[in-house]
């Protein structure tokens, strides 16, 4: 009977244990990014009376005689299950689709880890978490803040390359076809130009003209360039031309082809050497005509915005339509993620059973991340309410058990009287 009572001594603490547990997770139900407790038991330590035995001189065996004394604590588990996500709308507000964690570096210069994606900008542009934790981005093998700077500005780019794919078709039979496209140039002064591209097959100069469409003439036109007067020097002003030869399905210009285009101003804004390499897209196949003409170089422009993507990766929108990366938020992920240590404030420590974090990008981790929204708490209020019945009832019952053995007691003090 003394067995008995403390062992439900021992029920009663390790229900208190778990009505903890719950009421921890009850408490952070609404917590972005918690994971919740659950506790398990098990048997303390059994009181061998006596051993089993083989059977021997044709009697059989029997089985050991053990009394249990009691139950403990097995394990309080973190849960690292996937939880809801829930949309804000706010573009710093990020959720992890499967496993890994944000990172985060405390103020002693310690790596922290959250699901915890409520992201704000300081003073400096620095993202942080709601504590001014800094927010870690992976570059080159280092570990680094994330600053973005919302007032940066894209310096212009002159142009300096155009490229051509698609296909100018080898059935085309009408001599005077010609398809036309507009391309953006940027000249050295940052200005943008627009040029109209004439694309057109050429003719082998018999008369009457016979199509040749192994040969393309592309004309490059400046409409906002007055071309000058038949007769002068270099006419027209405002265009050049380039002819394109198809020879074996690759595509070609003769060596030496340049193209000079001018500014109202007169000035040249776009000269350089025409290369083959310019049109290893363009093809020349039966079909449809459907090549495409592309040009770099953009105006300056300020930050209008900024989002991120699936990949983590931080985009700027510029004022003039570019939307460049910035920087790229880092995962990291544990071979055994319930062995962090949660360190409070949505926050969780490496431990020596967790393993080492492999940080990464976000491809490399594994995973994704959504934009405009949160990850909720992966407590479930219904299983909670289950559990808190089942850890009330253990609790009332290991209280009988003692009750019992104190009553068994007060008899066997009052047989002497």
């Amino acid at each position: 009977m003394i067995r008995s009572m403390y062992s439900g001594i021992a029920g009663l603490k390790n229900f208190q244990t778990k009505l903890d547990v719950i009421g921890n997770n009850i408490a952070n139900v609404n917590t972005f990014g918690f994971k919740k407790g659950r506790v398990t038991f098990q048997e303390a330590m059994n009181q061998t009376i006596s051993g089993a035995t083989a059977a021997v001189d044709g009697r059989g065996g029997k089985n050991p005689l053990q009394v249990g004394l009691g139950s403990v604590t097995a394990t309080i588990d973190s849960v690292q299950t996937q939880a809801s996500l829930q949309s804000t709308g706010r573009s710093l507000d990020l959720s992890i689709n499967g496993d890994g964690f944000f990172v985060v570096q405390g103020p002693g210069g310690e790596n922290l880890y959250t699901r915890g994606g409520n992201f704000y900008l300081d003073q400096a542009g620095t993202l942080v978490n709601g504590d001014g934790y800094r927010v870690q981005q992976f570059n080159n093998g280092v570990l680094e803040d994330i600053t973005i700077n919302s007032s940066g500005v894209l310096p212009a780019q002159t142009t300096t390359e155009m490229t051509f794919s698609g296909n100018l078709s080898s059935s085309v039979s009408d001599i005077n076809y010609k398809i036309s496209q507009q391309m953006k140039i940027v000249d050295d002064q940052g200005q943008e130009h627009t040029y109209e591209v004439k694309m057109t097959p050429t003719n082998n100069g018999a008369t009457p003209p016979v199509i040749n469409t192994g040969v393309w003439q592309m004309e490059f036109i400046n409409n906002s360039v007055n071309p000058g007067q038949p007769g002068d020097a270099g006419y027209p002003l405002n265009s050049d031309t380039i002819n394109v030869t198809f020879a074996n399905g690759t595509a070609g210009v003769p060596a030496g082809s340049s193209l000079n285009l001018v500014r109202p101003d007169g000035a040249v804004d776009f000269n350089f050497n025409v290369t083959n390499d310019m049109f290893t897209g363009l093809t020349n196949l039966p079909g449809e005509v459907s090549a495409q003409a592309r040009a770099n170089g953009n105006l300056d422009g300020t930050i209008e915005s900024f989002s991120v993507s699936q990949t983590g990766v931080i985009n700027a929108v510029y004022s003039n339509g570019l939307v460049e990366p910035m920087a790229s938020i880092s995962l990291a992920n544990f071979n055994n993620p319930s062995g962090l240590v949660k360190a409070g404030n949505n926050l969780f420590q490496e431990s020596v059973n967790s393993g080492v974090a492999n940080i990464g990008d976000v491809a490399t981790v594994g995973g994704s991340i959504s934009a405009g929204a949160l990850e909720m708490s992966n407590v479930d209020l219904s299983e909670e309410f289950t559990e808190m019945i089942t850890a009330q009832r253990g609790f009332q019952a290991n209280t009988r058990i003692i009750t019992t053995s104190d009553q068994i007691l007060e008899e066997l003090v009052n047989l002497k009287r």
